[in-house]
């Protein structure tokens, strides 16, 4: 019977390097393949871009925001700086002692452009006694006398006040006020009047002339007046 020669494979010797597949051969261990020259993958974490990307639009968010608010500013300021919903005019009727601090008052207001109801608001003050405007306002000397019916009364106690109310109920557009302490144990009043021609716009824009004389800097210098009076 014939033999069939097999060829005859060296035997590695221990201590030589264990043999390497060559270039673009797999090789099969168990049930995974194994690709020549392949090496492990190295993956990219993504949390990093993924915070820098929240802090690019946190950036942005805080810009557009900032801009937007100052475009609003801007128009505002605008807007008050010319006054596009027109002007009104209230005039409020002082008693004399304490004409210079109200004016004073009038003063700060008109140069801020109040805008009440969306027109800017424009306060004269008209210094007269109190028996002078009480006769104007119940017809015995006629609001001619006065210039016409004011759009707000202050006088140097509420007498003068509770007289008008009781003479004249129809000539109070709103309870009056105290602004202050008075000569005497009395008080300054501040009443909204309310005259054939005043409009809404006149008597909220009294109110709120009436509420500014209330804050810290208008009563501070009221304050001062009162404190010269005998």
């Amino acid at each position: 019977m014939g033999r069939h020669s097999l060829a005859e494979e060296p035997v590695p010797h221990p201590l030589d390097p264990p043999s390497r597949p060559a270039a673009g051969r797999s090789e099969t261990t168990g049930s995974h393949r194994i690709v020549g020259n392949q090496g492990p993958r190295r993956r990219i974490a993504k949390w990093p871009i993924a915070v820098a990307g929240l802090a690019v639009l946190g950036t942005l968010g805080i810009l557009g925001w900032n801009w937007a608010d100052g475009e609003l500013t801007n128009r505002a300021e605008a807007q008050a700086a010319s006054c596009s919903g027109g002007r009104t005019d209230i005039r409020i009727t002082v008693t004399p002692q304490v004409a210079a601090p109200v004016q004073a008052a009038a003063t700060r207001w008109n140069q801020d452009l109040t805008v009440v109801h969306g027109s800017c608001v424009h306060v004269e003050v008209q210094s007269r006694p109190a028996p002078e405007v009480y006769n104007a306002l119940t017809g015995a000397a006629g609001a001619a006398a006065i210039g016409g019916v004011p759009d707000g009364w202050i006088s140097e106690s509420p007498y003068w006040i509770t007289k008008l109310a009781q003479a004249k109920p129809d000539a109070i557009g709103s309870p009056a006020l105290s602004i202050g302490a008075g000569p005497a144990g009395g008080g300054y009043q501040f009443v909204a009047l309310a005259g054939p021609a005043t409009d809404e716009t006149q008597q909220r824009a009294t109110q709120s002339f009436r509420g500014f004389l209330k804050e810290p800097a208008q009563l501070a210098g009221l304050a001062a007046a009162m404190a010269k009076q005998p």
